[in-house]
């Protein structure tokens, strides 16, 4: 069935074509005709007017057709174009940022080794740190080959974030100070007041509302400000004295005041680092 409309459609098309034609031929022999009235040389041209735009006006349809066609595609060809250039250019944007942040982290390692030089440093990348347990641990790309061991200091920035737990041959699990595990190798710490006291404590974790570490088991009247400096104690024989933690950020009376509560901001931002620095000094050093 379409195929029979289709036939007549052509065969509609032929005709009008050739009526079209026909009467262009037979207005022009009109109007060369001398004796023609001129009424109807009027009607006459009238006739060769309309012919000629319905014989003219499919083919200047199709032939705009053809050029918007082609300005479309050529059109979709540019923004293809424009769209892969903006794709690189993000690509490249997002390169840039890590890289910044990568070099701003490795100067800040280099700092802290500078500050370090009583004892030798390893610095490392962050190979994974999984969501699961994102305050517990972290997989470093450095293990027995490059001379790390198990229980040695790992800093990030200026700040203590953990230390080895597991040694394997080319890479280190770190068990952070922020872990919250009740089986963790918690950090033995230290507050120096600015009176040059000193009360000891442990980290004995994280807390997620404050952002900050938890320095715990602290029963002391002595009296502790907003950024005295918290730093390892060495007590324990596992971890040297003296290496920053962070500064005090909050204290909080429990028990009726019996206890404290120490809320630690760390000297590192413990959430978001890439670059680390595993340390090895003989203990009481």
């Amino acid at each position: 069935m379409p195929k029979l409309f289709s036939n007549k459609r052509l065969i509609v098309i032929l005709i009008s074509f050739i009526l079209a034609a026909a009467s262009i031929v037979f207005s022009i022999r009109i109007i060369n005709y001398s004796q023609t009235p001129p009424y109807l040389l009027k009607l006459t041209n009238d006739v060769i007017d309309v012919t000629s735009y319905v014989v003219n006006e499919p083919g200047r349809l199709l032939k705009n057709g053809f050029n918007f066609q082609t300005e479309l595609i050529s059109t979709y060809q540019e923004n293809q174009k424009l769209k892969k250039k903006v794709d690189q250019l993000e690509q490249n944007q997002t390169k840039i940022e890590i890289l910044t942040r990568e070099n701003k982290e490795l100067k800040k390692e280099l700092q802290l080794n500078a500050t370090l030089s009583d004892y030798s440093q390893i610095t490392a990348a962050v190979l994974s740190r999984s969501p699961a347990n994102w305050q517990d641990v972290l997989i470093i790309n450095r293990g027995s080959v490059n001379g790390i061991k198990k229980n040695m200091p790992v800093m990030s920035g200026s700040g203590v974030i953990g230390r080895i737990m597991e040694v394997n041959h080319l890479n280190s699990k770190v068990e952070l100070i922020s872990s919250n595990s009740k089986i963790a190798n918690h950090f033995a710490a230290q507050i120096t007041t600015k009176k040059g006291e000193v009360i000891n404590g442990v980290i004995t974790g994280y807390s997620e509302t404050e952002n900050a570490l938890i320095f715990g088991n602290v029963s002391t009247d002595t009296e502790i400000h907003i950024g005295d400096a918290v730093v390892t104690s060495g007590l324990g024989g596992v971890v040297p004295k003296g290496l920053l933690i962070g500064k005090v950020n909050k204290i909080e009376k429990k028990d009726y005041g019996l206890s404290t509560m120490i809320y630690v901001k760390s000297a590192t931002n413990i959430n978001d680092f890439s670059v680390v620095t595993v340390i090895d000094r003989t203990v009481g050093n």
